[in-house]
């Protein structure tokens, strides 16, 4: 069982930058593939990117392959997103999510049992 609380969310203007976080509970955060879906407004909830055990490790859709980058610090618990040159259809809630096992391939939803909040993202044109 893992916890997941995002944050980092916020108003940005088209072409700046955000870096959300997401902090785990548990001993085992290592064990973990983590991954960031977002769900734009009356829209489905859509993969973003995931890793394995390291940055090495890692799976971006394409329409964030160049823009947003994952990592993870195992020693804190912790994933990023590192998101720049944001556009307005990036606007979303961001959602961490996490998986038993560093499987970082799958970009559905239901591979991911575990899931955050959510944080909001709104970039403005």
């Amino acid at each position: 069982q893992v916890q997941l609380v995002e944050s980092g969310g916020g108003l940005v203007q088209a072409g700046g930058s955000l870096r959300l976080s997401c902090a785990a509970s548990g001993r085992t955060f290592s064990s973990y593939a983590m991954a960031w879906f977002r769900q734009p407004p009356g829209k489905e909830r859509e993969f973003v990117a995931a890793i394995g055990w390291s940055s090495s490790s890692t799976n971006y859709a394409d329409s964030v392959k160049g823009r947003f980058t994952i990592s993870r610090d195992n020693a804190q618990n912790t994933v990023f997103l590192q998101m720049n040159s944001l556009k307005p259809e990036d606007t979303a809630v961001y959602y961490c999510a996490a998986r038993s096992g560093l499987s970082y391939s799958s970009t559905s939803r239901y591979s991911y049992p575990y899931w955050g909040q959510g944080t909001q993202v709104t970039v403005s044109s």
